[in-house]
């Protein structure tokens, strides 16, 4: 009979999980009463943290919390190759400088999730790194093109006739070579995982090692409520977002997505989840009441419930009662915007920040989304005189406050 202390360990660790494979290997294996080496690899190709990427942090930290070692496998040799998951091209390589650069930045922002008691970092460039020819062709000789071809994204390009290049059936490789290097007894993912986290049992039976449990967390989708959250979508919240910033962003989220981010981003409570479900489903007021106690809940959890209640009353103060933040960056015209008495302003946006180029501020000037001083302006050119002091607005977030 099962220790019923293993049971609800179990239950508490593989909660809100997608696949566990298997419940009953994981709890065989917490039944040996030791603390499990649990396995997260992460490729550092982009610099922010996201609540997308926090959700299988979070769990590894349920595991540490649990008296686990979380293993972080910092993916330094394996994001030059690029992971292929549920991509139809084959994906620009890094170099290894890039790969440093963003280890380092990702690294320190881990911090504000994982435990540091109970944790070893390791690069997966101490091992693959050294692989001679003859390392690489034993480790291909336990995987064939066919198993290759099982997964999804690998099937459709080869049926659409799309290229798939070798390198790319070596990330899975690599990926499960790292289970053996650490002997992971469980390692986590996305679902877009669960291919690299089974091929990782198969290699350790290769290697004469105990498989271990996959368990793959659900991917949150992004702001836009379509495709999953991604820096390179630009549709994401990133965990270090100014709390005003990501209350904001927060509340831009599809009606339909709030309890989702109430379970994934901001690890609410199963009873609280359903009371926003059912909020979500009336509508009207109480679905933005919903996705309000969900923005809350997240920057709570990053930043503690004074800063979220000054998020929210910055929200309140901008977009209820439509007045400016309570604190606005200051920035002088720029002199190459001047011309007379007569200033550019497509120049100022794009100099200043608050565009992405001088033709994207014309565009924005043209969709009649600039303001100054609380008016819409559309035309390029204004007097000086109007500019100077004036309080400058693209959209609804973005304000500065110009000296002259």
């Amino acid at each position: 009979m099962t220790d019923p202390s293993i049971s609800d360990q179990v239950e508490r660790l593989c909660r809100r999980a997608e696949h566990v494979i298997s419940r009953d290997e994981l709890t065989d294996r917490l039944g040996e009463k030791r603390p499990l080496r649990v396995k997260l690899g992460l490729d550092p190709t982009a610099p922010a943290v996201t609540l997308g990427w926090a959700v299988p942090l979070r769990k590894l930290r349920e595991f540490q919390d649990a008296g686990h070692t979380a293993v972080l496998i910092v993916g330094d040799f394996t994001a030059r190759i690029g992971d292929p998951s549920g991509k139809n091209e084959t994906r620009p390589q890094l170099t290894k400088e890039e790969v440093k650069a963003h280890a380092t930045v990702v690294l320190d922002q881990f911090s504000d999730i994982l435990s540091k008691d109970n944790l070893e970092v390791r690069y997966n460039s101490e091992w693959l790194e050294p692989m001679d020819l003859g390392d690489i062709l034993k480790l291909t000789s336990h995987y064939t093109v066919a198993q290759m071809l099982e997964r999804d994204d690998f099937a459709k390009r080869y049926a659409e006739q799309r290229p798939i290049s070798i390198i790319e059936f070596m990330y899975p490789l690599a990926q499960a070579y790292d289970s053996v290097a650490v002997e992971a007894d469980v390692e986590l993912g996305g679902t877009d995982q669960l291919f690299n986290l089974l091929v990782g049992r198969q290699m350790q039976r290769a290697y004469g090692q105990r498989e271990q449990i996959c368990l793959t967390m659900p991917l949150l989708e992004g702001l836009d409520g379509v495709q999953k959250m991604s820096q390179s979508l630009n549709n994401y919240v990133a965990i270090r977002e100014e709390p005003a910033e990501m209350f904001g962003k927060l509340m831009s989220i599809p009606d339909s997505l709030a309890v989702r981010y109430a379970q994934l981003a901001a690890d609410m409570s199963d009873a609280d989840a359903q009371e926003l479900d059912a909020k979500v489903k009336r509508g009207g007021p109480e679905a933005g009441d919903a996705k309000r106690q969900v923005a809350r809940a997240c920057v709570s959890l990053y930043y503690g419930s004074d800063a979220a209640k000054e998020a929210e009353e910055a929200f309140d103060r901008q977009f209820k009662r439509h007045e400016a933040p309570a604190e606005v960056p200051e920035a002088s015209i720029p002199p190459d915007a001047i011309d007379g008495d007569i200033v550019y302003l497509p120049r100022v946006l794009a100099e200043l920040g608050l565009a992405e180029s001088r033709s994207a501020a014309r565009r924005l000037l043209g969709q009649r989304g600039v303001k100054v001083n609380g008016e819409i302006v559309t035309s390029e050119e204004l007097p000086q005189a109007n500019l100077t002091g004036a309080l400058l607005q693209v959209g609804k977030r973005r304000f500065v406050r110009l000296l002259g």
